[in-house]
């Protein structure tokens, strides 16, 4: 029996963009990524590099993002903040105040940014783009198609058990997506509806994202929740560091397996790995502290999954698929 995949994402865009409503936007965190990369190659990992705007334009993550494929060492794939991926769309009054989400966007719009973005990318490292993450997580079947349209094989956007729907963008939205109800687990999604599980080409690879308690003690915090007058949804964890989190991490693991799952999925910002590159890490010893919980995580997954890319997994799928047609049938 084949281990699990081990699926490393990082959201790959500029500096400590949670701060940042100016609309000049540095990439100084580029330094800092081989750093990472050495120690997944360490393990015997390969991360998938979820490339934005900035980064692409910028020519030292290009040559890191090169050398890195040329070498069979990774994977870039596409990651897409709307409110400043060309082409440019005012939707708000302030764009940066607001950071809309690209599925607040026209149509038309939608598909032109994932075009341009998807061109981008593509004439910098001379490959075909097939991973993607959404900005902010925001994703709905319009994107879905869009991603097809360009040849994408694989979408990492859903967070189950989380709901985006109190993270404001564009005013006169309604917030970000609600993915209480998604499956968290790997699924071709259904492109009219893609809570759903359905036959098109797109494979869709959830977060791995637990909850924090069980249900009784989930139910009592959210009817003390209600009486405080607060609108929040379950706590839950995610596998991805925020200082000191090492046993939580490992528990998501644990239970994402064990509900049967053959793949686990990390995530982390490429800024994270500078100091003061994010809220979470701001000093050279919340960097060294961070690359302890990676050593510990990473050298107990070396023996329990495997590391694979992406796309490198989706084709694993995607190949399987006929057969698991045939079981059903028969």
């Amino acid at each position: 029996m084949e281990k699990p995949a081990f699926l490393i994402t990082l959201d790959t865009e500029g500096d400590n963009l949670w701060r940042n409503r100016s609309g000049h936007v540095t990439t100084h965190n580029v330094r800092y990524l081989p750093r990472f990369q050495a120690l997944c190659e360490k393990y015997g990992f390969k991360p998938t590099w979820l490339t934005n705007y900035e980064m692409v334009s910028d020519p030292a993550y290009v040559e890191f993002g090169r050398d890195l494929l040329m070498r069979g060492q990774g994977e870039i794939g596409m990651h897409l903040h709307a409110w400043y991926s060309p082409p440019e769309y005012a939707l708000t009054d302030d764009e940066w105040r607001y950071q809309p989400y690209l599925i607040e966007y026209p149509k038309p719009v939608l598909r032109d940014k994932v075009a341009r973005m998807t061109d981008l990318l593509e004439q910098a490292f001379q490959q075909k783009m097939t991973s993607h993450r959404a900005g902010r997580w925001a994703f709905n079947e319009i994107y879905a198609q869009a991603l097809i349209d360009n040849g994408y094989q694989v979408d990492c956007s859903v967070t189950p058990r989380v709901s985006w729907r109190n993270a404001a963008g564009a005013p006169q939205g309604t917030g970000g997506t609600d993915y209480t109800h998604f499956p968290d687990h790997a699924y071709f999604l259904d492109i009219h509806d893609i809570s759903r599980a359905g036959d098109s080409p797109l494979l869709e690879l959830p977060m791995s994202i637990q909850y924090r308690y069980g249900p009784f003690t989930s139910q009592l915090k959210k009817i003390w929740n209600s009486l405080r007058g607060k609108q929040r949804g379950p706590s839950v964890n995610w596998l991805r560091p925020v200082g000191g989190n090492l046993a939580q991490m490992k528990k998501v693991v644990e239970q994402t397996l064990g509900q049967g799952n053959d793949y686990v999925e990390f995530m982390l910002h490429s800024s994270e790995f500078m100091p003061d590159g994010s809220p979470t890490f701001k000093t050279d010893a919340d960097i060294e502290r961070l690359y302890e919980d990676l050593e510990g995580l990473f050298s107990w997954l070396q023996t329990r999954t495997q590391g694979m890319t992406l796309t490198e997994y989706a084709q694993r799928q995607q190949a399987m698929r006929p057969r698991q047609a045939a079981t059903v049938k028969g």
